[in-house]
């Protein structure tokens, strides 16, 4: 059996991969718990831990990591509007994007810990390209953050690899936008758009997506083939961003016209905000980069559209 520490309570993508490995056909192979990072304590765990014996319980949990297999971490301040972040919020970035990943991972492999799986993000290749022109990163695409988030993920990946040995192996995961079922950000943007409107704008635009799902079962492949190293897990198909929105719209039995012949007016708008781009336009993983020895991904794009919006 796998004995699995979630770091980062309460997140996304914890949550959602503590669901899946439970509900998994193979789920006696695997013990999840799930530990705040802000105390260091175990908050989830598939032990019933009694009222009585509740205080030494607890202080036996702060920040052990002992007996553990696997650290999958994923605590850490995800990016909103850089733009109006203050330099103590920066601050705050460093700290728990770079600086407490890495010291989780010290405590880890202090431990006796064999893996340490890490959530970066795309976001290390810096922002997608303004609309009408291509992004696409392969095997030889320098990370180039343009802000610091991404600093703040890059750099924990630097500090993260220089902790790998033959003992404590090390993987760096760089997904492009993950959506699903609870998310948030971007693709609940586009969601209230593809509701709330019945024409959108017609863009030939290409994005690499993730569905929360495909990676739940890429993190699971992880730790069954003992992996270590940057991996880039991401959909099969390539999305784009109005066709996208017509789907979710015709998920709720919604029609939904796309207006062509904007493009011109959308460049004009991506003057003055960046929202513009970073809805329509470009940034692409090279197949070359997604591809896996084993089969990850379990839904394709219109199944996984179809499941969110259900």
């Amino acid at each position: 059996m796998r004995k699995i520490l979630i770091t980062g309570a309460g997140s996304f993508i914890g949550t959602s991969f503590e669901n899946y490995i439970k509900n998994h056909a193979n789920h006696d192979a695997y013990e999840i718990s799930v530990m705040d990072t802000l105390t260091g304590k175990i908050v989830s765990d598939d032990t019933n831990i009694s009222e009585s014996n509740a205080n030494a319980e607890e202080t036996e949990n702060i920040w052990n990591f002992a007996g553990f297999d696997v650290v999958f971490h994923v605590a850490g301040i995800a990016h909103a509007d850089v733009g109006k972040v203050s330099e103590e919020g920066k601050e705050l970035y460093r700290k728990v994007n770079t600086e407490l990943a890495i010291e989780t991972a010290k405590k880890a492999k202090a431990a006796g810990v064999g893996q340490f799986i890490f959530m970066s993000s795309a976001i290390v290749y810096g922002a997608s390209s303004p609309i009408g022109k291509e992004k696409i990163i392969n095997k030889d695409t320098k990370p180039e953050p343009e802000n610091f988030y991404g600093e703040s993920k890059l750099n924990a990946e630097t500090g993260l690899l220089e902790l790998a040995t033959d003992d404590f192996r090390v993987v760096i995961l760089r997904p492009p936008m993950i959506y699903g079922p609870g998310c948030k950000g971007n693709y609940n943007s586009l969601r209230k758009f593809a509701l709330k409107f019945p024409v959108f704008p017609k863009v030939a635009n290409e994005r690499s997506m993730l569905y929360i799902d495909n990676l739940c079962e890429f993190i699971r492949l992880m730790i069954d083939n003992d992996e270590r190293g940057i991996f880039h897990p991401a959909n099969k198909e390539l999305s784009n961003t109005s066709e996208m929105v017509k789907m979710i719209a015709e998920a709720h039995g919604k029609k939904k016209a796309l207006m062509g012949g904007l493009t011109w007016l959308l460049k004009l708008l991506s003057h003055f905000t960046g929202l513009v781009n970073k809805a329509f336009g470009n940034l692409t993983y090279a197949e070359e980069l997604t591809e896996y020895k084993d089969d990850y991904r379990v839904y394709s794009l219109e199944e996984s559209i179809r499941i969110t919006e259900k």
